[in-house]
């Protein structure tokens, strides 16, 4: 029985103190897990807390698929970042609204967006990188505070959604070992390196929730450190929302961290140390966490408080209402939203080389479009992804652009040996063209007359709560493939039938069916894992067909192989022999790189890197292609820095997975429709002998600010299809307390509209003797603007530099603004890389320490 008391002193009118006051404890733990039960007492419908919104809305259907973070990044665009971040929530807003506002809510469904990720990608081996903005504090900052004002726009009493930066802190690999890793950062790493993006977050984005990481910091998980959440967090940054953590990371507390010795024990640790919701179910124990008196139903409360403040002020509890009520469910994918993930995927893209101005591509050449990456589906949408309507790869790009008979394509390797890759259009025929009859039947087996019948170049489907067709139900359909299988010579193949991770309904898979020659190799459903099938050819034709019947929750379907290597290489050599140029896209895949992935390949392990090179089997493949003399162009989609020999290539274009309309802005690039514009986010360096150990959280070495060797390509790196020349420098300072204000002149210098990212970087006054400043800090980023210039024209940059961007931080932890000479470069990159101009000034007074 509820006391009388607690009922009397529920504020008569405060609708969430009234709800709680009519909760037992059992209650209130099921609504601080994330799959929160219907409360008709307490006023509540179902609601699932978990969802995502990385780079467009995730797993909930047909969504506008960006450039992954890491190209978000590269774009160094603040006003872009704030419109994507408020196309998520429009479409967040628009699946929601498609429903009555007090309908349950599975995963995926709800308003609380677990994004962005803001963790420092210090290291190119940690296979999440990709989900950042990077390898600087301040970039990642300030592209930050822009997408969660995005997503949670201009009304703070009625947000669009509630934005989740994560994972706080000091989270960036190895995926092995996550769930109970240590990590030792010094005070000063803390400060200077993990922290401040996530200050930013909160003083200046007002982000209303937070989510906390696996690791433990200094020995105490990041889910139940009171000095990160209640004291640096909501004391220090004065935070006001609620706080919620990794998936699992409540219940690792116990199970892989032994910091209590049961769930109990963890969840009341997590309580105490400031974390109010458990992605997961560990709360579950909150109950017998307040009979051993691990925890008080005080403390609970204020935990639920929280969370259900965040639901009324959602308007979607309590009888609240929200003006984000009026956007109509149709506001998902529309024109506009596409025309957006265009124009992010052309600013994405960074020329890393051009020698002779190979680029732009002559018009009328014919084109060799080779690699496994130029026609994958998973290397547009990335990792953390919603289902596209209508996605380009580069090739379909490249052959919209430069007319198909121009364009021969070749698979010409897989991505790394061992590690299979999508089969290629070229590997079947039917009616005399590439690909495959495919028949879509309405009915969840292949039974009946097909509604509709097309010809697919490739299985390679995104079927995530969507349907391929209009004319179909996304809970129940099938398709039936069939042609014939060309393999590119004899040998040993894999066949590999791959359907992408199940979230929800897990109990039931869809189920595949494959013949080869009338001969049946699989038959059944599939589920989670992946069924390879070993399959030998004297090279001639094979009929084939394969049939899908699609049921449940399972999120598409892939046809996969491991092909003879040899058989790949002629063909590629093949197409460049027959044409004038080669367009190779290579690189790495969200297969290879990512979340906790279960691959162990060379170079790969567990969705992390062991090496930062270019795999071997592309290497031969590219260097294969230099021979035949032609002349090349690269094109790298990765989510992560790849090293590569620069002489193997006469240009490099770095595309990163760049979203549904990536093709279409590769293909612009290559013709000099699009100038690119994109700087690189992170250090390109050379070899991973230039790397610290991957699991030293030590920033030494590390990142453009601390690495004293010579990279591949530096942070902020990146070419233009015109020049920018900078002149009229200047800097005016005061006191050590007060702001700088700086300028420079910028003319465009070259004979193409262009687009040039300033870039501000300080060097701060050289260490003395015995400082506590430390002396290996060579330069911060301290301001970026995007301008565009038309040739000839000018334009003078303005940058006001504030304290703490001119503060360094000593071994301590402590920030500081020190008196002296400082040096900053305005350019368009590093100090040396590019064009641009040194000014100095002075800062006087004393020391100015800063708040944390």
């Amino acid at each position: 029985m509820i006391p009388l008391l607690l009922l009397a002193a529920a504020a008569a009118d405060d609708p969430v103190a009234q709800s709680i006051a009519t909760m037992t404890v059992e209650e209130k733990a099921a609504q601080l897990q994330s799959t929160a039960p219907a409360d008709r007492d307490a006023g509540l419908p179902a609601y699932d807390w978990w969802n995502e919104g990385l780079h467009g809305l995730a797993r909930n259907g047909h969504a506008t698929v960006f450039p992954q973070a890491i190209a978000l990044a590269a774009t160094w665009d603040v006003d872009l970042m704030r419109r994507v971040g408020d196309v998520v929530a429009t479409e967040a807003r628009a699946k929601f609204n498609a429903r009555p506002t007090g309908a349950d809510r599975r995963i995926y469904e709800g308003l609380t967006i677990w994004s962005p990720n803001i963790n420092i990608f210090r290291d190119p081996r940690w296979g999440r990188g990709q989900e950042t903005y990077g390898e600087d504090p301040y970039l990642t900052g300030h592209l930050g505070v822009a997408f969660i004002q995005g997503l949670q726009g201009p009304d703070p009493d009625h947000p669009k959604v509630i934005a989740t930066p994560k994972h706080f802190a000091v989270h960036s690999g190895p995926e092995a070992g996550r769930d109970g890793f240590d990590v030792d950062p010094s005070p000063q790493d803390l400060e200077a390196t993990y922290f401040p993006a996530f200050r930013l977050a909160i003083t200046e984005g007002k982000a209303r929730s937070l989510m906390c990481a696996y690791n433990s910091i200094h020995g105490t998980p990041a889910c139940a450190s009171s000095p990160l959440l209640n004291d640096r967090l909501r004391k220090d940054w004065g935070f006001t929302g609620f706080t919620v953590s990794d998936c699992d990371a409540v219940a690792n507390i116990h199970m892989f961290h032994h910091y209590r010795l049961d769930a109990a024990g963890a969840a009341a640790a997590a309580i105490k140390g400031g974390n109010d919701l458990n992605c997961g179910s560990a709360y579950a124990a909150l109950p017998q966490a307040v009979a051993k008196g691990l925890v008080s139903e005080a403390e609970i409360d204020t935990a639920l408080t929280r969370a259900l403040d965040a639901r009324r002020a959602l308007g979607i509890a309590f009888g609240g209402d929200s003006p984000w009520s009026r956007i109509k469910p149709a506001e998902v994918a529309t024109p506009t939203h596409r025309a957006l993930a265009l124009d992010a995927a052309r600013k994405s893209i960074v020329l890393l080389k051009n020698d002779a101005g190979r680029l732009p591509l002559e018009p009328g050449s014919r084109i060799a479009v080779i690699g496994a990456d130029a026609d994958d589906l998973g290397v547009l949408e990335a990792n953390y992804h919603g289902t596209a309507i209508d996605p380009v790869t580069p090739l379909e790009g490249i052959r919209r652009q430069f007319g198909a008979d121009k364009v021969r394509y070749a698979q010409g390797s897989v991505l790394t040996d061992g590690a299979p890759v999508v089969m290629p259009e070229t590997a079947f025929t039917a009616d005399g063209k590439p690909g495959l009859k495919a028949e879509y039947f309405a009915s969840p087996t292949v039974t009946g007359t097909p509604v509709a019948v097309r010809q697919d170049r490739r299985i390679d489907f995104n079927y995530t709560r969507s349907a391929p067709l209009p004319q179909l139900d996304p809970k129940g359909f099938a398709v039936r493939w069939s042609g014939e299988l060309v393999p590119p010579g004899p040998g040993r193949y894999t066949l590999a039938i791959d359907i992408p991770a199940c979230w929800k309904d897990c109990t039931t898979h869809d189920a595949v069916r494959l013949w080869i020659d009338g001969k049946p190799l699989h038959a059944g459903p599939l589920g989670k894992a992946r069924v390879e099938i070993p399959f030998t050819s004297d090279g001639n034709r094979h009929a084939f067909r394969l049939e899908l019947d699609h049921h449940g929750e399972d999120e598409g379907l892939r046809l996969m192989w491991l092909p003879p290597a040899e058989p790949l290489l002629r063909q590629a050599l093949a197409a460049a022999r027959d044409s004038d140029v080669v367009v190779a896209v290579l690189g790495l895949s969200p297969d290879l790189e990512g979340e906790a992935l279960q691959v162990s390949v060379p170079g790969f392990v567990g969705g992390d890197r062991t090496d930062i090179a270019l795999p071997q089997a592309q290497q031969r493949l590219l260097a294969a292609l230099r021979e035949t003399g032609k002349p090349a162009v690269l094109v790298l989609t990765s989510g992560s820095a790849v090293a590569v020999d620069p002489a193997l290539a006469d240009a490099i274009l770095a595309a990163w997975y760049p979203g549904e309309s990536g093709g279409t802005a590769i293909a612009e690039t290559l013709a000099g429709l699009n100038n690119p514009s994109g700087r690189l986010p992170v250090t390109f360096y050379r070899s991973v002998s230039d790397l610290p150990a991957f699991i030293d959280y030590g920033m030494k070495e590390r990142t453009y600010r601390y690495f004293t060797g010579t990279p591949l390509w530096g942070f902020g790196h990146g070419l233009s299809y015109t020049s920018f020349a900078y002149d009229a420098a200047t800097a005016k300072a005061g006191s050590t307390a007060a702001p700088v204000e700086a300028s420079v002149r910028l003319r465009n210098s070259g004979g193409r509209v262009g687009e040039e990212v300033i870039q501000a970087y300080l060097a701060p006054p050289a260490a003395k003797a015995g400082s506590l400043t430390a002396p290996v800090l060579q330069r911060q980023l301290v301001g970026f603007r995007r301008v565009a210039l038309t040739p000839g024209k000018t334009a003078t940059v303005r940058f006001t530099i504030d304290p703490r961007s001119l503060s360094t931080v000593d071994r301590d932890g402590t920030r500081r603004v020190l008196p002296g000479r400082y040096r900053l470069w305005l350019g368009g990159g590093q100090p040396q890389e590019g064009a641009g101009r040194w000014t100095e000034f002075t800062l006087t007074g004393q020391p100015e320490t800063l708040p944390k």
